[in-house]
């Protein structure tokens, strides 16, 4: 019981001594580069893009394989549609059915329309009869009477055929849905990339939102770096960079700084002295240039270690070490 505090206070002074020695480090290794440069270790990343089901079903094959490079739109993967075909036959037999009763509805109407209208006349002719004496007011009563019946069972007619059409549509709508349903049971790549992990099989029963592959966005690579106060104070969102991977260091690549973080990392809430403020450390992202990923999508591999050098000055010339046949060229498009 009673080493528990002194254990606790050897672990907080070993933490101070290693960010004291990586804080030194990271000086002496910044004094040998020129003033207007700052630079922070971290690996390659990627986006990374889950391939997923909508809806439960059966996987009955997955077309792609771990390392393989996709194209956006490319089929990945099918789920069993053998229950939303029969569902889609019976939808489909809906349809045709409400059509046919449409068509019986307006026929009717038709008859219906026809019948009013020859009620109608009926009693307009039955009426000035009536105005001249020669019809009985009983006759017009029962004529009145049968030329209302007959708007009213038109009127009837008509609603029905609205009523009928709109279950078409609705009918149709159910085709249309599980006609989608059928087409997004073939999984599709959403982006170009590689295939990072396939997370199922042949014959398992996934869930809604299954998963089944991870794709690598390869057009979205970048290393993230943390560069203290007063480095991340004076970086600009599009900096030019230099990024040296340990794999091939005599190739330095170019890049772009693509955010810098509003907020220290891993820091007090609170801090008080100068000291302590140039000390804090801000996450920053430097990224790749899409065309150059495009041009050696079969070399670029994610979680390789390296060094990300920015240029807080634009007018500082770049070093000798951290110039390249590829970093001369232009990769950004102007």
């Amino acid at each position: 019981m009673r080493r528990g505090p002194k254990l606790l206070l050897a672990m907080i002074v070993l933490g101070v001594m290693l960010a004291a020695g990586g804080w030194s480090w990271w000086q002496g290794r910044q004094a040998r580069l020129p003033e207007g440069i700052a630079f922070g270790n971290g690996r390659l990343e990627a986006e990374q893009v889950d391939v997923a089901t909508q809806y439960a079903g059966r996987v009955v094959e997955i077309l792609a394989r771990e390392g393989e490079m996709v194209e956006a739109g490319q089929v990945l993967a099918r789920m069993d549609t053998a229950e939303l075909e029969a569902q889609l036959r019976q939808a489909e037999a809906e349809v045709r059915r409400f059509r046919h009763s449409v068509e019986e509805a307006l026929a009717l109407l038709e008859q219906r329309r026809g019948e009013a209208l020859l009620a109608a006349r009926n009693l307009d002719r039955t009426l000035r009869l009536a105005s001249q004496g020669h019809a009985p007011q009983q006759t017009v009563d029962r004529q009145r009477t049968e030329a209302r019946s007959a708007e009213a069972a038109r009127d009837a007619a008509a609603r029905h055929v609205e009523a009928l059409r709109d279950a078409v549509e609705a009918a149709e709508a159910g085709v249309q849905r599980l006609d989608q349903q059928i087409r997004d049971a073939s999984l599709r790549a959403p982006r170009t990339g590689r295939v990072q992990y396939r997370l199922a099989q042949p014959g398992e029963v996934l869930a809604p939102g299954g998963k089944l592959l991870t794709i690598l966005d390869l057009g979205d690579v970048h290393m993230t770096i943390f560069l203290p106060a007063r480095a991340a104070g004076r970086l600009a969102i599009g900096a030019e960079a230099r990024l040296v991977l340990d794999a091939v260091p005599e190739t330095p690549l170019p890049g772009r700084v693509s955010f810098v973080a509003a907020r220290a990392q891993f820091t007090p809430r609170q801090v008080e002295t100068r000291e302590e403020r140039e000390n804090l450390m801000y996450r920053v992202r430097v990224k790749l240039p899409p065309a150059l990923l495009r041009r050696y999508e079969d070399q670029v591999k994610v979680g390789i270690t390296g060094l990300a050098y920015v240029r807080l000055d634009p007018e500082t010339r770049w070093p000798d070490h951290l110039q390249s046949r590829l970093t001369e060229a232009d990769w950004w498009g102007g």
